[in-house]
């Protein structure tokens, strides 16, 4: 054990006086191996990082949900279905939603909710192309959004109707400057006048569209419908599944329950779409794998490049200290040896290039994360991933200098 770290720290004392003795040949060596490790960790950083915020997107629209609507989400029309088919369906309404709460027994929550888009204004003040959601009491149950200010919507106000709202973080940041100086204020929106209870937190940008809840006002169904129209207001009907349950499980007890309701012969097809948000889940963790594939070819390129550069300073370092080496085999220093001591001073310097490149990685994930409110995170294991990389091809590199000169003849070295 003892023999192991006086070789190794022998080897990294060598690595370290070659790094000084020699600055530009070495940093034109490892600037390979620096950009390979740049594009592997950042590369695979940025990949992890969006698809992590997205799962997390889709995941917000509601864990465990199937959102039933007239429009197949994963469809969308297409010459097999055209798009005229899915206009005739009816749109979901309240009596589906109650037949719902009432008639399935997997079902957890669910809630009635109606979409538009309009501009909500304070004064002479006004925020154009917000979302308005008219929701009944499950909405909140099924959608965990956080208030930072204020309160939720509560069971009376979803009662009787009253003009409470809750708002978006970035509403709130526009109109008042901070949330909790929005709390008690009234806002406009269709000519009807809101009083403000709650502010959600900020939920960032959302990539795929979502709730968007940042930008948006959350209004109880029966004050909504006042200046909703419900059939334009691309209404759908979210049902959460009970603990434990599949939301395969749910979509079969939902389809009986929506043909019962909708008094469908056996012969005829559904006039309506039961979207699992898993689905969504699943599509996106597939697509990924060929971006992780993509990410990986490019860095094993730069990383090609990189360990010719380690392979070309070895060797230049074994031709160098030639007699150094023949005078330690001449006084009973054995081949083995030789070769462990080259092969740590490749692999160190190896790890060295690639710290340098995990700093970049670093300081580039900081400067996109601010100027695109994007967070991007660089994951335990990436970091571990990039020194074990670093070991392996500093092996590889320096494999055939470090046989050379642990086969040099003491003799011939030692005259040389």
């Amino acid at each position: 054990m003892r023999r192991i770290i006086e070789i190794t720290s022998t080897s990294l004392r060598m690595a370290l006086l070659e790094l000084w003795k020699n600055k530009l040949r070495t940093f034109l060596s490892l600037f390979g191996i620096t950009i390979g490790i740049f594009c592997i960790i950042g590369v695979l950083s940025t990949v992890q990082s969006l698809e992590h915020n997205l799962q997390n997107e889709i995941k917000s629209m509601g864990s465990n949900t199937i959102y039933i609507d007239k429009w197949d989400y994963s469809v969308g029309g297409g010459n097999d279905y055209p798009w005229w088919k899915y206009v005739k369906r009816p749109s979901p309404n309240v009596a589906d939603m109650n037949a719902v709460l009432e008639r399935t027994p997997t079902a957890k929550a669910a809630s009635f909710v109606l979409q538009a888009r309009d501009n909500v204004q304070v004064g002479d003040n006004m925020i154009q192309g917000i979302s308005l959601y008219g929701v009944t009491e499950g909405f909140q149950t099924i959608q965990s959004v956080e208030i930072i200010d204020g309160r939720p919507l509560i069971d009376a106000e979803f009662d009787r109707g009253t003009n409470s709202v809750v708002i978006g973080f970035e509403i709130a940041e526009k109109l008042y400057g901070t949330p909790e100086r929005a709390l008690g204020k009234i806002i406009s929106t269709r000519g009807k006048k809101l009083q403000i209870v709650g502010v959600m937190k900020k939920q960032g940008q959302q990539m795929l569209g979502g709730w968007n809840f940042d930008q948006s006002l959350v209004i109880p169904y029966r004050y909504a419908r006042n200046f909703m129209d419900e059939r334009r207001a691309d209404p759908i009907v979210m049902v959460q599944a009970k603990d434990n349950v599949t939301t395969k499980a749910l979509i079969d007890d939902l389809r009986g329950v929506m043909r019962s309701v909708h008094r469908l012969s056996p012969r005829e097809d559904d006039d309506f779409a039961l979207n699992d948000i898993n689905d969504f889940s699943e599509v996106m963790s597939q697509a990924f794998v060929s971006v992780n594939i993509g990410g990986w070819a490019i860095a094993a390129l730069s990383l090609i490049v990189g360990m010719f550069g380690v392979a070309n300073i070895m060797f230049v370092t074994v031709k160098e200290r030639t007699p150094q080496i023949g005078l330690k085999k001449a006084i009973g220093a054995k081949s083995g040896v030789i070769l462990t001591e080259f092969l740590l001073e490749s692999a160190f310097l190896c790890i060295i290039g690639g710290l340098i490149g995990i700093l970049l990685v670093f300081g580039l994930t900081k400067i996109v994360s601010v100027a695109f409110d994007f967070p991007i995170f660089i994951s335990t294991s990436l970091l571990f991933l990039a020194i074990g990389i670093c070991i392996f091809v500093g092996l590889v590199a320096g494999i055939i200098p470090a046989y050379r000169a642990a086969k040099l003849n003491p003799v011939v070295a030692i005259r040389s």
